[in-house]
């Protein structure tokens, strides 16, 4: 059960809540989260989603002793191109998260935590269009769906 030792250490790590510095913020508080090949087959939904729930709390109790006024959130995603879930906590909305990429903010961990443990090859994508150039792709391909990120505040004011 390495994956759950690691989501709960994410709580006693450092925490940084600096409105004026996101890129602090970013790399202060941003994991990156990997399961053994015993995780995937043993861990179920249910037990990761309850760890990641403990550690939202546990970081809600982290900002309230850091006196922080506003508002912060805690997140988490699969990064299918790395193979990891990732979590991160930043003093901004679930709609301004500090992604490049379309995102859609969910209160339901569950599908992400899903997908996670359902990659059997996780780094490795076998859907890369050939290499294809965004300027060789035609018209009428579809564009790249949003990721789906749970999100959970962790801030005194909403």
């Amino acid at each position: 059960m390495v994956l759950l030792t690691w989501i709960a250490e994410v709580a006693d790590e450092p925490l940084v809540l600096e409105p004026a510095d996101r890129q602090v913020e970013w790399k202060t508080n941003t994991w990156s989260l990997e399961a053994t090949d015993e995780d995937r087959r043993s861990l179920s939904v249910a037990k990761v989603v309850a760890a990641f729930e403990e550690t939202a709390s546990a970081i809600r109790g982290l900002a309230r002793e850091l006196g922080f006024p506003g508002v912060a959130t805690f997140y988490v995603w699969h990064d299918e191109q790395a193979g990891q879930l990732r979590c991160s906590t930043g003093s901004v909305p679930p709609d301004a998260l500090p992604f490049n990429g379309i995102y859609v903010a969910s209160d339901d961990l569950g599908p992400i935590v899903e997908g996670f443990l359902a990659d059997s090859e996780p780094g490795v994508w076998s859907d890369l269009d050939d290499f294809q150039s965004h300027a060789e792709r035609t018209e009428t391909e579809p564009e790249v769906m949003p990721f789906r990120v749970w999100v959970c505040s962790v801030g005194t004011s909403h």
